[in-house]
């Protein structure tokens, strides 16, 4: 039983992480940034899926500039 709900988690967590990982590499490559925030965002999504898009979440999306 316990086995079931475990991988149900991991399913769900896995679905949801890829989700956020797409979400967040359209969200940068339709804004603008300043000097190379945009290339140093996707290096990062790139190489850290998960902690980068929480990181970007929390930190890059005050970086785009205003229109």
């Amino acid at each position: 039983m316990t086995g079931i709900l475990v991988s149900s988690f991991l399913m769900i967590f896995v679905v949801f992480s890829f989700v956020l990982y797409i979400y967040i590499l359209i969200d940068i490559l339709r804004h603008e940034f300043t000097g190379y925030n945009k290339i140093i965002w996707i290096i990062v999504i790139i190489c850290f899926p998960i902690l980068g898009a929480l990181l970007y979440l929390v930190f890059g999306r005050g970086q785009r500039v205003k229109k």
